[in-house]
């Protein structure tokens, strides 16, 4: 059994190296052959250098910024596990979470699933703003797609290869829309979610934080969108 990590990153030379021992080290509860794939999204500092420095990962280095998305997608291709997870490079998620997401996969009870923040033993909410952004995005996307998350806008998501492979040439969002994206196709495509509980050590802005007030406004199209408008 494989189990393909897919790292977006872009600036983080702070924290990348962190993030890959970590998930390396990290148990998932049965044993299991892990593909680290890191896409670097065009870093302009010293991100890149510090990547070709680490051996054992599948590099992916796009030529310019294109958005988390962009990055996602790519990683998606690149992927040969009979499981795909999204780990995020800013140390915001906790890689111990990894048994609780691979499980319901394992038991066959779900065919994807999904972090939540809000419910796991530890988690910071440092901008109330966003943990309202956040609700009303939920909201709005579970009222579109008629799932019931508690956490849309969640970096951890876990799928199994057959779920990704059959959207992944379809994506087209391009910066953070990928996430009400992913959970669009999810729906349309009729698949089992489960949602677990995820710790959640959120960073400021100052500490390299990127999503803004503007992404959660286009995130509201986003939603719109890929539920509404485009099949």
């Amino acid at each position: 059994m494989k189990v393909s990590i897919v790292i977006p990153v872009y600036n983080e030379e702070k924290t990348v190296r962190s993030v890959i021992d970590a998930v390396r080290a990290a148990s998932f509860g049965v044993p299991v052959e892990r593909e680290i794939i890191v896409v670097d999204d065009g870093s302009q500092d010293k991100t890149e250098s510090a990547l070709k420095e680490i051996s054992d990962i599948k590099l992916i280095m796009l030529e310019k910024n294109q958005g988390k998305g962009a990055a996602v997608k790519r990683g998606f291709f690149e992927a040969t596990g009979d499981f795909v997870l999204i780990q995020d490079a800013d140390l915001e998620y906790d890689v111990k979470d990894y048994p609780k997401l691979l499980k319901p996969l394992l038991d066959g009870s779900a065919d994807v699933v999904f972090g939540n923040r809000f419910h796991g033993e530890k988690h910071t909410v440092i901008y109330f703003r966003n943990y309202l952004g956040n609700k009303f995005l939920t909201f709005l996307s579970n009222l579109l797609t008629g799932l019931k998350l508690g956490d849309m806008e969640v970096g951890y998501k876990m799928f199994r290869k057959d779920v990704v492979d059959s959207f992944k040439e379809k994506l087209v969002s391009k910066r953070f829309g990928i996430e009400p994206e992913l959970v669009a196709r999810v729906a349309r495509g009729k698949w089992r979610v489960f949602e677990v509980p995820v710790n959640y050590y959120s960073r400021t802005y100052e500490d390299g934080k990127k999503i803004g007030v503007w992404d959660g406004i286009k995130a509201i199209f986003a939603i719109i969108y890929f539920n509404v408008l485009r099949k």
